[in-house]
């Protein structure tokens, strides 16, 4: 691979991570659209790195209160607001973790196609833009209990289909359960480390299985810049999404859906 195909990968992953847009989505298009070959398992895991870097960093006393209070407060008898939702976070990973090591073979040889990404787009992201606009939006990330968590944690499996995002349909997920657009941002990227986590290594284990020649300077490059570029879409994402709302990430994914069913089917 050249550094430009690098670089213009880990933007891609980078920004689109973490905004309601899917990111598997467009890696998968990637190739196609540029005719660039397959970017190979390597660079997965690497912008999988920076990418949980980035959020870890960015949520960085966050998680400190909540792993240090799920760890240590059902030892002293009490769990706060942190130690409930670090319990809250695991259980909304654990669909999600099932279904990929189920699942996993066949969406690689099934729904790895444009129909389906144009599809789940447009699809996924009408009914991102219904809960915004019907959602009562009134709850903070406080208020979410364990069948909100698991509610959650299982439209997350739908992230599985490229083109559905996971940030996207975790957030669907909480505005349809009436939290506010912050709320529900916080609560999916959040979620994002146990589900970034899992996902990296397990790639990471098929890498070390099934090792080739790599070159460490470009993974360490495309790792960095997913990293960088995550860190300030989460950040920008955070401080605009109540004053713009869904609706821009609604049309593009409605427009991107409709280009490709032009471009691929017609």
């Amino acid at each position: 691979m050249e550094l430009l195909q690098i670089i213009t990968l880990a933007i891609i992953q980078g920004l689109t991570e973490f905004l309601p847009i899917s990111s598997s989505g467009h890696l998968v298009l990637a190739p196609i659209v540029t005719g660039w070959p397959d970017q190979g398992l390597a660079l997965d895991v690497a912008t999988h790195v920076g990418t949980l870097v980035a959020v870890i960093a960015y949520f960085y006393q966050d998680i400190v209160k909540i792993t240090k209070a799920g760890l240590t407060g059902p030892f002293a008898g009490r769990c706060n607001k942190d130690c409930k939702k670090f319990y809250l976070l695991i259980l909304a990973a654990v669909p999600v973790a099932l279904a990929g090591l189920i699942f996993a073979d066949f969406i690689e040889q099934n729904l790895r196609s444009a129909l389906v990404i144009a599809l789940a787009s447009i699809g996924f992201g009408l009914l991102l833009q219904l809960a915004d606009v019907k959602g009562p939006k009134l709850r903070d990330d406080t208020s979410i209990g364990f069948k909100d968590a698991l509610i959650i944690g299982l439209m997350q499996i739908l992230a599985l289909i490229p083109g559905t995002s996971r940030s996207g349909i975790t957030m669907t997920a909480g505005l349809m359960l009436g939290l506010s657009r912050k709320a529900s941002a916080r609560f999916s990227f959040l979620l994002a480390i146990p589900v970034i986590f899992l996902a990296g290594s397990y790639e990471t284990y098929k890498l070390i299985t099934e090792p080739a020649k790599d070159n460490w300077s470009f993974i360490i490059i495309a790792a960095t810049v997913a990293a960088i570029v995550a860190f300030l879409c989460i950040h920008f994402f955070l401080q605009l999404i109540n004053k713009i709302g869904m609706l821009p990430f609604v049309i593009y994914r409605v427009l991107l859906g409709l280009i490709l069913l032009l471009v691929f089917y017609t």
